[in-house]
């Protein structure tokens, strides 16, 4: 079979079809188990960072150095990059084109990615622009989901906090809609989930609701998908009541199915106390860690001809 990813870019999740979002899947489930160190020897990976991030740089180096290539590239905190200088997005990423065999890049503006892919004739990974998409930590995560629960189809899925500004929940929610998921949406009236995803749901039919409480979900759901209320888009008194519905404790998650997982993107804040940490349910460690086969799956279909097998 022909790899349809080799040489393409990866964007968003709206742009990957159902298959190729099951073969990336698959083939980190195979990377997982079966290691393939040479497979990008000789490669030159460039990693532009024009924005903060710890976990989706650092996974995405180790990815590329697991399989046997090389790094070359910049984080926001270095003054190392044209940029500050006033170089314009479009003329670094021609330049970096001519260096590397595919870019992988966070940016702070929404298009930024898909603007990069059309510039470069390597291969564009979007590691995240501004509160558009960030399409690898769909992946992972939905990669975690199938390997905590065995599949994807027709789970009960919770996702709580910030929903309205989450880029993370927005990608995630338009991926599991694909697979009949049943989605909770738990958050203060102001960071609901906007209505453009909503309206995508009921046009596709997907069963959705609105929460403002865990316990109204917490004995429904297969994977209870936490993220950070932001302090800042409140008034400190009403955070300090809001927050109160929205932190997971061992007593809360006892109220759930044994099966259940917790999933979050991190970093968290005080949204999940530290004693969830040892509950067998806690799996937002494992999912993080899962971001380092994902993300070779995405490298190597991205460069490798061949489909692994």
């Amino acid at each position: 079979m022909q790899n349809p990813l080799y040489q393409s870019d990866i964007i968003s999740i709206p742009d990957l079809p159902t298959d190729h979002i099951k073969l990336i899947l698959d083939t980190a489930a195979f990377i997982k188990a079966n290691p393939q160190p040479d497979l990008l020897r000789n490669q030159v990976i460039a990693s532009c960072f024009f924005e903060p991030s710890t976990r989706t740089r650092l996974s995405f180096e180790t990815a590329v150095y697991r399989l046997g290539g090389s790094i070359i590239g910049f984080d926001s905190d270095a003054n190392t990059s044209s940029g500050k200088k006033g170089e314009t997005l479009w003329d670094a990423i021609k330049v970096i084109d001519s260096y590397a065999d595919a870019i992988i890049m966070r940016h702070p503006h929404a298009g930024s990615a898909r603007l990069a892919a059309e510039v470069a004739q390597v291969p564009v990974l979007n590691g995240g622009d501004g509160g558009n998409q960030h399409p690898s930590q769909t992946l992972l995560d939905l990669f975690s989901i199938r390997e905590s629960q065995g599949k994807l189809e027709q789970l009960h899925i919770a996702l709580v906090g910030d929903l309205k500004y989450g880029r993370t929940v927005h990608s995630l929610t338009q991926a599991m809609a694909r697979f009949d998921a049943r989605l909770y949406f738990v958050a203060p009236d102001s960071l609901a989930m906007p209505d453009y995803i909503c309206d995508e749901l009921r046009d596709g039919g997907i069963r959705y609701s609105f929460h403002q409480d865990l316990h109204e979900v917490i004995d429904k759901v297969d994977i209870l998908y936490m993220t950070r209320l932001q302090r800042e888009r409140f008034d400190p008194a009403e955070f300090e009541q809001i927050k109160q519905l929205f932190i997971l404790t061992p007593e809360l998650v006892k109220q759930g199915k044994e099966s259940m997982r917790v999933m979050h993107p991190l970093p968290r804040v005080d949204e999940i106390t530290k004693a969830v940490d040892d509950l067998p349910q806690a799996y937002y460690f494992q999912q993080a860690a899962n971001g380092i086969p994902v993300r070779q799956a995405m490298l190597a279909l991205l460069l490798h001809e061949e489909l692994l097998k």
